[in-house]
């Protein structure tokens, strides 16, 4: 059965249907609110009140997307949330410092880092940079949506995304080469 034929049997609170998109999803819905929260409790939590959400919004659900995507930015939008509450607050940035920076900028990383180190080095990043590159590098998110979700402007999203590289690429090149003692 199609995501759209259950969706529709889920709209009339059919649970049997519902199981079925659940099973279909969780596992990955797990993984991408893992991948903000750092804790499984707190993944599977987010993840199922993300669920919740979904099952109570399906009539916004246009069909526009996916639903796999639709309900990832669901997943994303409470893990955000769940951070907010526990106080990780995004650094604001002066307007007036803001790095112009173009598109065309490139996630080639010359080194032969492995996607496991990339990964660790992004966690250590600070909060603002941390989610703008997993929102645009992992989940694909572009400028307008990252700013939407993180309620920062464009140029915010353009600019941590691109201090977050310079990071990335900094703490990269120091785990390569060691601290050159």
């Amino acid at each position: 059965m199609s995501d759209l034929q259950l969706i529709e049997q889920c709209k009339n609170r059919d649970r049997k249907a519902q199981m079925t998109l659940y099973g279909r999803y969780c596992e990955g819905m797990f993984i991408v609110a893992n991948r903000y929260l750092k804790d499984t409790a707190a993944a599977e939590d987010a993840m199922q009140e993300a669920f919740i959400k979904a099952f109570c919004k399906l009539y916004q659900f246009q069909g526009d997307v996916s639903f796999g995507a639709w309900l990832k930015r669901i997943v994303i939008n409470t893990c955000l949330d769940s951070l907010k509450k526990n106080q990780l607050k995004l650094q604001s940035l002066n307007e007036e410092v803001f790095t112009l920076v173009t598109d065309e900028d490139d996630w080639v990383f010359e080194d032969e880092s492995s996607a496991q180190e990339i990964l660790e080095a992004i966690e250590e990043l600070t909060e603002n940079y941390k989610l703008t590159v997993k929102l645009f590098l992992l989940e694909g998110y572009d400028h307008k949506e990252i700013s939407e979700i993180l309620k920062i402007s464009e140029n915010a999203s353009r600019t941590y995304l691109h201090r977050g590289k310079l990071k990335l690429k900094e703490k990269l090149k120091h785990l390569r080469y060691g601290t050159g003692y």
